[in-house]
């Protein structure tokens, strides 16, 4: 007989979870408590990524094998210590969502079906400035992970020699993320900017490997999704959980573990153990903000050679400086 709940403690506050012999995870047997009590053991690192930070709810109420859906607004039933945040969206419309504040929080999003969490890169306090700049690797399908392990050595000596620290971890699917912490001091279209350069410069270094092309047709190995620096873009976090038939988890790295790293060996199982006996390689990344100064005279430099903007993702209005958003085969048909 199904248990219909049971309480979990996480921190100081007892969290409820309904249904918690569900199976979320089919081919690797995870239930709904095994989720939550990930989240609850490696809560203090999983809450570094996500602390203070708006939080959008992707919900897989059913398990990884059914569709999601995408909860923008705070739910408006939820217990009194979930805390808000006000966003505004590229449309105009403005919503609250939840920000995590401890580890509870964590244990409840998991609870609500949030396999991984999708924070904003802003703070709760100024949601119009990220503290975080994303630099996110995303494999073309002819593209090996062998690539995408180059390309993010690649990027990580590019900060580097504009004087960053930078945090590299797997993204749970194909991918690699990194990033830079930054004073909050710019607005999302500066660190876009920011991020398009970043993709730029490592173009120009592998212009046979890497891409920051955003027209599918134009890409090849690997793509510098500079957008997703843009207002209302998320990512998984760090120690996210992953929709994926291992319970694979988008894991932190040290640099030195790039080269031969194998995203499979992370999962909901095995990063605790990890965790417990290495520590988090992101422990520090809070301890130093960095200005954004050197990457927009990078910016600045591109501009005087002519290289402007780059297109923006569909669901926002037309920007200024940004070229044609179509894709260039339709653009040649309609010259024709």
């Amino acid at each position: 007989m199904a248990t219909p709940s049971i309480e979990v403690q996480a921190g100081d506050r007892s969290v409820r979870v309904t249904n918690p012999d569900k199976v979320y995870f089919p081919q690797a047997g995870i239930t709904k408590r095994d989720l939550v009590e990930y989240y609850v053991t490696v809560g203090d690192a999983a809450l570094r990524a996500v602390a203070r930070r708006p939080v959008i709810l992707k919900r897989f109420v059913d398990g990884i094998t059914e569709d999601p859906f995408f909860q923008k607004r705070a739910p408006a039933k939820r217990p009194d210590w979930i805390s808000t945040a006000r966003v505004t969206y590229p449309s105009g419309r403005s919503a609250d969502l939840v920000v995590a504040d401890e580890v509870a929080d964590l244990a409840w999003m998991a609870n609500l079906g949030c396999v991984d969490l999708n924070p904003w890169p802003v703070r709760a306090d100024d949601v119009d400035h990220p503290d975080e700049l994303r630099v996110d690797l995303d494999p073309t399908p002819e593209a090996s992970f062998d690539d995408v392990r180059k390309v993010a050595l690649l990027v990580g000596e590019v900060l580097t020699e504009f004087g960053y620290t930078s945090y590299p971890k797997t993204s749970g699917s194909r991918g690699i993320h990194i990033y830079v912490r930054i004073e909050p001091k710019w607005d999302f279209g500066q660190v876009r900017r920011a991020a398009l350069a970043i993709a730029r410069e490592v173009e120009r270094r592998a212009p046979d490997l890497a891409t920051s092309a955003w027209w599918k047709e134009e890409r090849h190995g690997v793509f510098i999704d500079y957008n997703q620096n843009a207002r209302d873009r998320t990512m998984a976090s760090a120690y996210s959980v992953r929709a994926v038939a291992d319970a694979r988890v988008s894991c932190p790295l040290e640099w030195s573990e790039v080269p031969d790293v194998d995203p499979s060996a992370f999962t909901l199982r095995t990063v605790p153990v990890r965790l417990a006996e290495r520590g988090d390689p992101h422990e520090a990344m809070d301890e130093v903000a960095f200005s954004l100064e050197p990457l927009i005279d990078l910016v600045a430099r591109h501009e005087e050679d002519g290289l402007g903007d780059a297109p923006w993702p569909p669901h926002f209005r037309k920007q200024p400086g940004e070229p044609t958003r179509a894709q260039p085969s339709r653009r040649r048909k309609s010259e024709d």
